[in-house]
């Protein structure tokens, strides 16, 4: 199962040039007839705030690197298999985006979501041998999580725009912002205040709040909800890892 943490993170990155349209495809704002883009639904986080899968991608790597090295505990063994799992459903995302099956999207970041559940609860069961495990298994799979749970969001919310649900838009906006922060908490609480997570959900936020404070589509309710969101989680996160 090495080899396959391996081989499952060189195709994420591989998918995430074809998403970039570094070499080939479109960039993932620009397919699916634009259904992802910052300004697509109320909940799409400022183009900016997709940087972050630099440092995830960089995880990654770091990650196939770390567990194909002799000597890693048993907790590796119950995690290669999920890990991996993860990374390829993050390339099949990008693919369905790239082909346009929107409404595909949807059932692929579900998976992907659970996956990365799973993966949490797995590393709150064994402690990380030491700090270097920490940052790398436990930070890279944590801030993945917690983007994914901003991202599955701003998908879900896509599609349905695209099915052209679109009553009440600023209401369930500021309600879905409000799910989110919440299961940050959940996350927090259950994890004694694992950072990675939380610093996932925040970053998600508030660039969320940025696009609707001061980008392109512009909406004072959302825009607000979303910082005061992220703002709750930091608090909370803090708080509980302090405790």
């Amino acid at each position: 199962m090495k080899v396959g943490v391996i081989v499952s993170a060189i195709a994420a990155v591989i998918g995430s040039f074809i998403g970039s349209g570094a070499w080939i495809g479109t960039p993932i704002a620009e397919a699916a007839g634009g259904a992802l883009s910052a300004t697509s639904t109320l909940v799409a986080p400022a183009g900016t705030a997709f940087s972050i899968w630099t440092v995830i991608y960089f995880g990654f790597f770091a990650y196939a690197v770390w567990q194909a090295l002799p000597g890693r505990s048993e907790r590796h063994l119950s995690l290669r298999l999920p890990i991996a799992v993860s990374m390829l459903l993050n390339a099949a995302w990008i693919l369905t985006i790239q082909l346009g099956l929107l409404w595909l999207s949807v059932f692929v970041i579900a998976a992907l979501l659970a996956v990365l559940a799973r993966v949490f609860v797995l590393l709150q069961q064994q402690r990380p041998e030491n700090w270097l495990d920490a940052v790398i298994t436990d930070g890279t799979m944590g801030l993945y999580l917690g983007w994914v749970c901003v991202a599955t969001i701003a998908n879900v919310t896509a599609w349905l725009v695209d099915l052209g649900v679109t009553g009440g838009a600023t209401f369930w906006a500021a309600a879905v912002l409000v799910v989110a922060a919440l299961v940050a908490v959940g996350l927090a609480t259950y994890s004694s205040g694992a950072l990675a997570p939380a610093i996932g959900i925040v970053w998600g936020l508030m660039w969320i709040a940025q696009g609707r404070l001061a980008g392109d589509l512009i909406n004072a309710t959302v825009g607000w909800t979303a910082a005061i969101a992220a703002l709750v989680v930091g608090i909370y996160t803090a708080v509980i890892r302090a405790s």
